[in-house]
């Protein structure tokens, strides 16, 4: 049974949840669910890197490793399947992305 944190009149306990609480627990956590969430948080930090490097579009001149850096971003969702989303989020101890395809050139 997994374990849920309460806090009542400022203090903490650690109780296992109840049925319905590890009914709804499970049902927000299958791999299904996980690789969706996944998926998600790859989807927002593109858009990010995307945003991010906007203005080099819109100053009229990308050098060819701009173009290839948003281009793999733009990429990612055909290279990249799920058996890859665990690299793509990876971080290092600053908590700074770790795989190249976040890279700026």
């Amino acid at each position: 049974m997994t374990k849920v944190d309460v806090w009542k009149n400022n203090v903490l306990t650690v109780r296992d949840m109840t049925t319905s609480e590890q009914s709804e627990w499970d049902s927000h956590n299958t791999a299904e669910a996980i690789t969706a969430k996944k998926l998600g948080w790859i989807k927002e930090i593109r858009l990010q890197k995307l945003q991010e490097t906007d203005w080099w579009v819109l100053r009229g001149t990308m050098t060819d490793a701009q173009k290839e850096y948003r281009q793999k971003l733009r990429d990612i969702p055909a290279n990249y399947d799920s058996s890859k989303y665990d690299a793509l989020l990876a971080i290092d101890s600053n908590e700074n992305l770790t795989h190249s395809v976040w890279s700026k050139p």
